[in-house]
């Protein structure tokens, strides 16, 4: 196959894939069993994954999958979830401990906080996608339907969208400063022993927090 032929095929795919992205509710919330939206829909057209797989974007999902790749309609998958209206984590301010695992694992920046500081929900901003649920080393974090009750529409995913873009670009800045920034000392030698003490302090100090969290928790 020549060059020319090839050409356009690869085009065309990417097209595809664009579509697919599009037409998904960027969510982001891996219930397809990928990585996001993108990688999903890459997983479509390469032939490895169903249409049916996008619980964010219901039956109605499906039938625009469907039309995109020239397939017939299939039911939505209900091992992936159950679509429903918008819900929104909420953080139990009293118990949480700081430890920004949430903040991580939000792929849209929709939650703000810092070390040892309490964190909190940008309701405008999250995608009710569930993945700062299991980080959660004390259970503080629970979904609620969000009131007035609605559904997922465009406007959420395009927004949606330019927050996860927005992420992803601040993760490369952070990753390109920490790859500048020269090594400490203490990066140099890990294995001295007085590093030792500052490594048991952190892991002392997270065990109290948890231990006092589960203290609060206790009835």
């Amino acid at each position: 196959m020549t060059t020319g032929d090839t050409l356009p095929t690869a085009i065309q795919r990417e097209q595809l894939i664009h579509e697919i992205d599009m037409a998904l509710p960027q969510t982001q919330c891996t219930k397809c069993g990928f990585e996001g939206c993108r990688p999903y829909a890459q997983a479509i057209v390469n032939g490895e994954a169903q249409i049916n797989r996008c619980p964010p974007g219901g039956q109605a999902g499906v039938r625009t999958l469907a039309r995109l790749v020239s397939q017939a309609e299939i039911p939505l998958d209900p091992d992936r979830g159950t679509p429903g209206p918008l819900t929104l984590a909420v953080i139990d301010e009293i118990h949480c401990i700081g430890c920004t695992l949430c903040i991580q694992a939000c792929p849209v920046d929709a939650i703000v906080g810092a070390n040892k500081h309490m964190h909190t929900v940008v309701s405008d901003a999250c995608t009710g996608c569930e993945l700062c649920i299991a980080p959660c080393p004390v259970d503080c974090i629970t979904m609620l339907p969000l009131q007035p009750q609605r559904y997922w529409n465009d406007s959420d995913a395009t927004l949606a969208r330019q927050r996860y873009h927005a992420r992803n670009q601040r993760l490369v800045r952070l990753e390109a400063a920490k790859t500048a920034r020269p090594p400490s000392a203490g990066a140099l030698v890990p294995d001295l022993p007085a590093a030792l003490p500052v490594q048991d302090a952190k892991k002392a100090a997270i065990a109290a927090a948890l231990a006092r969290a589960r203290a609060r928790r206790t009835p």
